[in-house]
């Protein structure tokens, strides 16, 4: 059997196309088999492609890579709450969703959207031999939060940081790597970052959501503030603005349509 499904393509964290990260999103009335949502994903070849089903007044929302499904997934989420809004429920100014990661929220305030995500602990990492060649520099402060998280001096080492996936494969630690650094351009931004996840088959991830998780609370307390604009340096590049809550992060963007889509999806009956 041959099912036809609409999906979705959003760049998250944008005003505009071609910028921001972008994510595939179904909105379903019922589950697919898992086979078939991941192979969904790994056809999409994008960092995320998000499914949610009608549950109550809220949603069930799922994320899966090209490679595997995760736990959660910040631009997904906004994309998710961005097709929700605009297609489904367009009068609806709160969305909840279940997950693996708890109960999400998210908050239209305008054109942006405010979600509201459990805050990563960090805990100090001893800094391996392995890591620093990896990184091929040594960073100020190492994390690990399930993916490793490296604080940087300078936001060029950031920006000119040339990724070895061969080397953050072999890493034994961590689901991912992290790299931030305070920003150059302060009166626009407090820190920049970029985020790496060759295990879960993404090589860079343009801009990611869940990665603030772990940055907020970071550079909040460093930083000796609540609020916080980060700036993530893919080639794509995203901005995300952020608040430290304690145990919650809310972290705020916007976001573009970029397609609409019919795919025709081969189940068993």
């Amino acid at each position: 059997m041959i099912l036809e499904l609409k999906q979705y393509v959003v760049d998250a964290f944008t005003e505009k196309v071609f910028s921001g990260n972008p994510a595939a999103v179904c909105i379903l009335d019922r589950w697919l088999p898992e086979a078939v949502m991941q192979k969904i994903a790994a056809e999409n070849c994008l960092s995320e492609t998000a499914f949610a089903v009608k549950e109550g007044e809220g949603y069930h929302l799922r994320w899966f890579t090209p490679g595997c499904e995760v736990g959660l997934c910040g631009h997904a989420t906004l994309a998710t709450a961005y097709v929700l809004t605009r297609f489904y429920e367009p009068e609806a100014e709160r969305l909840t969703f279940t997950s693996r990661a708890g109960l999400l929220t998210v908050t239209r305030q305008g054109e942006r959207f405010c979600l509201d995500f459990p805050a990563a602990r960090l805990e100090a990492q001893e800094l391996t031999a392995r890591m620093e060649d990896m990184l091929g520099l040594t960073p100020v402060e190492t994390f690990i939060a399930s993916s490793l998280m490296f604080v940087l001096e300078r936001e060029e080492q950031v920006r000119d940081f040339k990724p070895d996936f061969a080397k953050m494969l072999a890493l034994p630690e961590g689901t991912g790597v992290l790299i931030t650094a305070p920003a150059d351009d302060k009166e626009r931004f407090d820190f920049v970052s970029r985020c790496f996840f060759p295990k879960q088959a993404i090589n860079e991830d343009p801009v990611c959501g869940s990665a603030h998780c772990r940055f907020t609370p970071y550079w909040a307390k460093r930083l000796g503030k609540a609020n916080l604009v980060g700036h993530q340096l893919s080639a794509r590049g995203g901005v995300l603005h952020c608040e430290d809550r304690g145990d919650r992060v809310l972290i705020s963007g916007t976001a573009a349509l970029f397609s609409e889509a019919t795919i025709h999806v081969p189940v068993e009956e």
